[in-house]
């Protein structure tokens, strides 16, 4: 357990240090624009020393930044946590010196503040986003990773190793798994590859196993079959031993916000909200995507402008190419599009579909020969999309969605996929900023019911930011 002590203690000093760089840049640099190179001033017929006042304000806000847990290992690498702490942090102290200032009736200056305050927190949040990259690298090398045992049913232990592999950057290695009440358990688990350890229902026994594997957390996961009491001691024994628990419960594809816990009787009950996009939601999604939509094509009718005449050069067919799709509660319309083919693609499509690279449901070709040169370069920098911003403008389709599916794809639809017609396709989405055509059809349609299920505004913001770093790499398009 040295090297997870060592990442730990390393990550927390790195923070420490960052931090109080970025606090002292903030804080000297406000106090050199609004006040010069001079150490005393007078205000308001008083003199004031703001070199010192600087200093306790820097202070104070390192410390806040320790008191909020900032500096967590547990949040470090995945997740808003780490930012949002940051923020929340920065906000309060800021607000007190606010209030402060109000009772005391002092003449603070608020030049000062409204520089330290943004230039502070952007500095921090960018500092942190950083050395974030820098860890999920070493993470990606198995390195600086909680090594994880795994307790729970054979299955549910199976798809917890198989999930958190599949995201390095949380930082929770499995090493080991351990499933109680289990009788004659493998020596290694056939579905994750890893050791079991035991399957004694006691504490005792799982405590060696912890020791055996030098585990730095244990996962419980659904399906285990130990009693509240086992685990109410196991619990103590872990705290004592400084080893975290985790609770991994058999709910998939939930967003935070909708996870709320009830104590009751001493039973931690987990809310699970209903998703939905009514009323003051859907209203603020529409205007979102009307401005945005506007905005976007103001800015790129130049660039629609030599797109549509470098077609139009090359093969003098037509500009766009408009197609039928589906979309919100199945209801068709026509997706406006650059034309990326030559002219009679859809006539050629049943000579190709022998050399489907789809996956599965989508029909997909990386190296389509029904694709020009033109329409090549478009499809890698998804520059065929920008038409859509009318249909966004329009009201068929939205920023952010789902991926808008064809007539025969609706057809092939499962029962439970069909949940990705409830809300309008998108321009953009989670499949857009996850890989696009190299994603299989399960993971794309989990990435679609995700988001139709965890809908929010800041999260189709994010999605936005992510699309453009999407569509520079171009990985995917074809």
């Amino acid at each position: 357990m040295k090297e997870i002590r060592d990442w730990r203690a390393r990550c927390g000093r790195q923070l420490r240090i960052v931090d109080a760089f970025v606090i002292a840049w903030a804080v000297a640099g406000a106090y050199v624009i609004r006040f010069g190179w001079a150490s005393d001033l007078v205000i308001a017929g008083q003199e004031a020393i703001y070199a010192w006042l600087s200093l306790i304000l820097a202070t104070a806000w390192w410390i806040m930044l320790g008191a909020w847990n900032s500096r967590q290992s547990r949040i470090l690498g995945a997740g808003p946590d780490e930012y949002k702490r940051v923020a929340a942090a920065s906000l309060w102290l800021f607000g007190l010196v606010a209030i402060v200032s109000y009772v005391l009736r002092l003449d603070t200056a608020r030049g000062y503040v409204g520089v330290a305050l943004p230039a502070g927190l952007f500095g921090l949040l960018l500092a942190r986003w950083l050395i974030r990259q820098h860890l999920n690298v070493n993470r990606q090398m198995g390195q600086s990773m909680s090594r994880l045992l795994l307790l729970g049913g054979p299955s549910a232990v199976a798809h917890l190793a198989r999930s958190l592999r599949t995201a390095k950057h949380a930082g929770y290695l499995p090493v080991a798994v351990y499933t109680p009440n289990v009788a004659d358990a493998p020596s290694v688990d056939p579905e994750s590859g890893l050791p079991v350890v035991g399957n004694l229902p006691n504490t005792r026994s799982i405590v060696e196993a912890i020791e055996l594997c030098n585990a730095d957390a244990v996962a419980v996961s659904a399906g285990v079959q130990l009693h509240p009491q086992i685990l109410r001691h196991l619990g103590w024994e872990l705290a004592a031993r400084n080893v975290g628990l985790i609770m991994a419960p058999a709910l998939t594809d939930i967003a935070g916000p909708r996870i709320h816990t009830q104590q009751v009787a001493g039973l931690p009950l987990i809310h699970v909200t209903t998703p939905t996009l009514e009323g003051g939601q859907r209203v603020a999604k529409r205007l979102f995507d009307i401005v945005i939509s506007a905005l976007l094509i103001l800015a790129s009718l130049p660039v629609m402008a030599v797109v549509g005449l470098l077609i139009k050069i090359h093969d003098r067919g037509t500009v766009f190419f408009k197609q039928d799709r589906v979309g919100i509660e199945g209801k068709n319309f026509q997706m406006l599009k650059f034309r990326s083919m030559v002219v009679d693609a859809e006539a050629q499509l049943d000579l190709l579909r022998a050399r489907n690279e789809g996956n599965g449901v989508l029909f997909k070709i990386r190296h389509d020969p029904r694709v020009t040169p033109v329409g090549r370069t478009l499809r890698k920098f998804s520059l065929d999309e920008l038409p859509q911003l009318f249909n966004v403008l329009a009201g068929s389709m939205s920023l952010v969605g789902p991926r808008p599916p064809l007539p025969s794809e609706v057809e092939a639809y499962e029962q439970d996929v069909r949940r990705r017609l409830l809300v309008k396709p998108g321009l953009t989405g989670l499949w857009q900023v996850s890989g696009r055509s190299n994603l299989s059809w399960q993971d794309s349609v989990r990435l679609d019911l995700y988001y139709v299920e965890n809908w929010s505004l800041a999260g189709d913001l994010l999605i936005l930011m992510k699309t453009f770093r999407a569509v520079f790499q171009g990985a995917g398009a074809y």
